[in-house]
């Protein structure tokens, strides 16, 4: 979805890289086995691809913005399957994946309709007993003027394990931490 100038230099900053890899991914991927096969929707400039390309065997990626596909191809076309597509209709067969992330993009699904489908396709493409992980920041005044003229639909964290549930997920779990939240999600096996 389309992100204003202040954005979109913050995002692909090695700044917001470092952050993500020294402080995020740690704190939200904490007791996590993603397995050998993973998807991630919405990698956006890459800073989680980076490191999930160091946690899995093989990782596929999907990105709905044209221009940040080419950029992920350049990267990272070698060592992932990059896709130009939407999370809310995944053009992966059903049980294709033991994990599937999502991290930092849920706010940017333009509805909560579109954020439901989307949990209910992380759901379909990933194994029995498979992992749908992630996270996103929780919804403030300095969150909302980093977004002034993006698409920011923030996902209520009390509300996100029972959506989670009415996707098809068995279990799901949601950590509230420091101006962010995580969450766990289990396909039913």
């Amino acid at each position: 979805m389309p992100m204003n100038l202040l954005h979109r230099r913050l995002c692909s900053s090695q700044r917001w890289a470092r952050a993500i890899e020294d402080q995020l991914l740690p704190w939200a991927l904490e007791d996590v086995d993603l397995g050998p096969e993973a998807l991630e929707i919405g990698p956006g400039y890459g800073a989680t691809t980076r490191v999930l390309l160091r946690k899995v065997e093989r990782l596929s990626i999907i990105e709905v913005d044209e221009a940040s596909v080419a950029g992920l191809r350049r990267e990272f076309g070698d060592r992932a399957e990059v896709v130009h597509g939407d999370g809310t209709a995944l053009p992966w067969s059903d049980g294709s994946f033991d994990s599937v992330t999502c991290f930092t993009m849920l706010h940017h699904v333009p509805s909560v309709w579109r954020q439901d489908t989307l949990f209910a396709e992380a759901c379909r493409v990933l194994r029995p007993g498979g992992l749908f992980t992630g996270c996103d920041a929780l919804s403030s005044w300095g969150f909302r003027l980093i977004h002034l003229g993006d698409t920011c639909v923030p996902v209520p964290p009390e509300t996100l394990e029972e959506r989670l549930r009415r996707a098809g997920f068995a279990h799901a779990e949601v950590t509230i931490g420091e101006g962010s939240f995580r969450f766990k999600a289990v396909a039913a096996g």
